[in-house]
């Protein structure tokens, strides 16, 4: 990539990301009232090609989301998927990257009550990995639980929930763990700080289902269709209790920024042998292919970058 300024999405205009500013008033800094999402490309160095991974996806559960704090960005999901693609080309990204679009209230003034202004804006920063996992990481089960549904819907990615998230995070790291367990107010297991959560028993895949207040995940249900597909395995969607995870043959985290992350410890027992197991290093595997364009049956997840530029600057 060249060494120049990254540019964004602000306001209706693409423009260097140093000019992109709100105001100290602004609702949602204030409230917490925006919704965001994230979305991976992977760079796919022999053949220069980048692959947004079910950028439409994303772009439609963050519509779906932002109707919940009633914002409405008019673009469709195909218009914003193009204008993510389009900003990678204008930074001239050769390496892996991270979409972040955000809508938000952008009224600049005090007071919770909404009044109908919103605005939104797509940043793409490069992005390598952000949970190291090539051996397994450590989790752990952390005091706080997760927001409820009738509260503070966790399937929203509303940026006031992620309080939540930041609150488990910081105490898995003070108590030495990777990351951390969030468990839902009835006690069973929800997610990690910012992953939904798998395990694996008696050769079964089980992970906990939307109604246990977890995001609805896109790679998670890129691992559950490649486990059913590719593996044969049964996936089951079930609410998991606390103990289970004591007795797991398996267990990993799944998301837009882990990937696929073996668990090989949780509150210092060993998960299984304490090594990543086949069926986790495996879908591992089996999800990197994918999302680089290696496995045809998965490519109508994938969005070419520049690929499409160069044919029709040969037409």
């Amino acid at each position: 990539m060249p060494d120049q300024e990254i540019v964004v999405y602000f306001n209706g205009k693409i423009i260097p990301l140093s000019e992109a500013k709100v105001s100290i008033l602004t609702h949602a800094l204030h409230y917490g009232t925006g919704v965001f999402e994230g979305i991976r490309a992977y760079w796919r160095e022999e053949d220069e090609e980048m692959f947004l991974v079910r950028a439409e996806d994303h772009y439609l559960r963050w519509k779906a989301n932002c109707r919940i704090l009633q914002i409405e960005p008019e673009m469709s999901a195909h218009e914003l998927a193009e204008l993510t693609a389009e900003l990678i080309r204008l930074n001239h990204f050769r390496t892996d990257a991270y979409a972040r679009p955000l809508a938000y209230m952008n009224s600049a003034r005090i007071g919770v009550k909404p009044d109908g202004r919103h605005a939104f804006a797509i940043m793409v920063v490069p992005f390598g990995v952000y949970l190291p996992s090539e051996n397994g990481i450590h989790a752990g089960v952390v005091s706080w639980r997760r927001v409820e549904d009738a509260a503070l819907p966790a399937r929203g990615k509303i940026c006031s929930a992620y309080v939540n998230s930041v609150l488990a995070t910081a105490e898995a790291h003070s108590h030495g763990y990777d990351e951390g367990i969030i468990l839902n107010e009835d006690g069973h297991v929800a997610e990690g700080s910012t992953c939904n959560i798998f395990i694996v028993r008696h050769g079964k895949l089980i992970t906990p289902p939307p109604s246990d207040n977890i995001l609805e995940g896109i790679t998670r249900d890129c691992v559950m269709t490649l486990a059913r597909r590719e593996m044969h395995l049964d996936v089951v969607e079930r609410s998991i209790d606390r103990s289970e995870l004591y007795v797991a043959d398996e267990a990993f985290f799944t998301g837009t920024a882990v990937e696929v992350a073996p668990i090989t410890r949780i509150d210092h027992r060993p998960v299984g042998t304490g090594q990543v197991g086949f069926i986790t290093s495996h879908l591992r595997e089996l999800y990197s292919q994918a999302v680089h364009g290696r496995i045809a049956d998965y490519e109508s997840w994938l969005k070419p970058v520049y690929q499409p530029v160069l044919e029709s600057l040969r037409r």
